[in-house]
C-alpha cells in the first residue's frame, strides 16, 4: 500500500485524471439536459450518478496490475507474499474509490442538485460501492493483465460481476433519495456484504496461483 501511495503522490496524473473525467462527465450532463431551467428527475439524477461512478472505478481500479512492469513484479514476487499483495491493492484500491467516490458526490450535488433525504445511508451506499467496485476489479485487473488485449478483457470480465452488485446500489441509493426507512433496504445491505466478503476470500486463495504464473 505505501508502495501504491507513494507512487500516486509522485506522478499524480492517475488521480487528477480520474478527477478531470469526473468533473468534464457531470458537467457534460449538466448541460445536455439543459438543467439550467429545469431539474432532473430522480431515477435519472440516480443512474446518471451510478455511470459516472462506475466508469470512474473501471478506469482508476484497471491501472493496478496494468501499471506494473515484469521486473517489478519479480523483486515484489520476492518480498512478500501473493496474499500481501491483494489485499494490500484491494485496501489501496477501495480508499482511492472511496475519495474519489465521495468528490464525485459532492460535485454531482453542487452542479446538478441534491435530492438526497437520507444523507447517511446514501453515503453508506458509496462506501458499499466503493469497497465493492476495488474488490471485485482488483482481481479481474490482475487476471487481465496477463492478456495481450487487457483493456478489453477487462471489461468483458468485470460486466457480469459489476451489474448485480450496481442494480443493488442503485435501489439502495433510491432508497436513500426518496428518505424510505432503513429496513427496505436491509437484503440489499446484507447481500452487499456477502458478495464483498465472498470476492475478497476467492481472491485470497486464488491469487497466488495466478501470481505464481
Amino acid at each position: 500500500m505505501q508502495k501504491d501511495f507513494v507512487l500516486e503522490w509522485r506522478q499524480k496524473y492517475a488521480f487528477n485524471g480520474m478527477l478531470l473525467y469526473v468533473g468534464s462527465t457531470v458537467f457534460i450532463c449538466y448541460l445536455s439536459f439543459g438543467l439550467r431551467g429545469g431539474t432532473l428527475g430522480v431515477p435519472v439524477w440516480n443512474a446518471l450518478f451510478w455511470i459516472i461512478l462506475l466508469f470512474t472505478s473501471v478506469n482508476a481500479i484497471a491501472k493496478s496490475f496494468m501499471q506494473e512492469n515484469k521486473g517489478r513484479l519479480l523483486y515484489l514476487y520476492t518480498l512478500v507474499s501473493p496474499q500481501g499483495v491483494i489485499l494490500a491493492k484491494i485496501a489501496y484500491n477501495t480508499c482511492l474509490m472511496l475519495i474519489l467516490a465521495l468528490l464525485c458526490y459532492l460535485f454531482y450535488a453542487v452542479v446538478i442538485g441534491n435530492p438526497v433525504q437520507d444523507d447517511a445511508m446514501f453515503l453508506a451506499t458509496i462506501l458499499l460501492g466503493a469497497v465493492g467496485f476495488s474488490t471485485s476489479l482488483t482481481m479481474i485487473s490482475g487476471i487481465a493483465a496477463k492478456a495481450s488485449n487487457s483493456s478489453t478483457l477487462m471489461a468483458i470480465l468485470s460486466f457480469p460481476v459489476i451489474i448485480p452488485m450496481l442494480l443493488m446500489l442503485m435501489k439502495m441509493s433510491k432508497n436513500a433519495i426518496d428518505g424510505l426507512d432503513r429496513a427496505a433496504s436491509t437484503d440489499e445491505l446484507t447481500t452487499l456484504l456477502a458478495i464483498n466478503a465472498i470476492v475478497v476470500t476467492v481472491s485470497y486463495i486464488l491469487f497466488p496461483y495466478l501470481w505464481r504464473n
